[in-house]
C-alpha cells in the first residue's frame, strides 16, 4: 500500500514539472532567463498542479502497478525494475506527448519521454529506499516420506 502512495505522491508532481520545463524548452522560452522568468516558471507550476495531479493519478498507478508485479518477480533486482519501469513509462510518455504538435522528431520524443521515465524512476527507487517489503514467498516443497 505504500508504494502506491508514493507514486501517486511524487510521480504527478515530478512529471508535471518535468512536463513544464520540455515545453518550455521546446517553446524558445529558456533563450533569455532571468530570476523574474524562473519565478514565472515556478508560479505557473503551482498554479498548474492541480492539474498534474489530476491527470497523472492514473498514469502513476499504472506505473506502480508494474512496479509491484515486477517487485514479485524472484529474478529481478531493484535497479532492474527501476530501469524497466522507467523505460515503459519512457515509451508510454514518448508516444502520448511526442506526436502532439508542429514538430517531431528525435529530441522532442526524448525530451517528452523524460517526463514519463523521471517520476517513474525516482518513485520506484524511493520505494526501493524506504519502503520494507517482505521477499516474495518461495514454494514450499514437501517434505520427503
Amino acid at each position: 500500500m505504500k508504494r502506491y502512495l508514493i507514486f501517486v505522491a511524487i510521480g504527478p508532481a515530478l512529471g508535471g514539472f518535468a512536463l513544464l520545463l520540455v515545453t518550455t524548452y521546446l517553446s524558445g522560452y529558456w533563450a533569455n532567463t532571468d530570476a523574474g522568468e524562473v519565478a514565472k516558471l515556478f508560479k505557473v507550476f503551482v498554479t498548474s498542479l492541480q492539474y498534474s495531479y489530476l491527470f497523472g493519478f492514473l498514469p502513476a498507478l499504472m506505473m506502480c502497478a508494474i512496479d509491484d508485479i515486477l517487485f514479485h518477480v524472484r529474478r529481478i533486482g531493484p535497479v532492474l525494475r527501476m530501469l524497466i519501469v522507467g523505460g515503459i513509462a519512457f515509451l508510454l510518455a514518448g508516444f502520448n506527448y511526442a506526436s502532439h504538435g508542429s514538430e517531431y522528431g528525435v529530441l522532442q520524443w526524448i525530451l517528452y519521454g523524460l517526463v514519463g521515465f523521471i517520476p517513474a524512476t525516482v518513485s520506484s527507487w524511493l520505494v526501493h529506499r524506504f519502503v520494507e517489503e517482505p521477499l516474495p514467498a518461495a514454494v514450499a516443497e514437501p517434505p520427503a516420506a
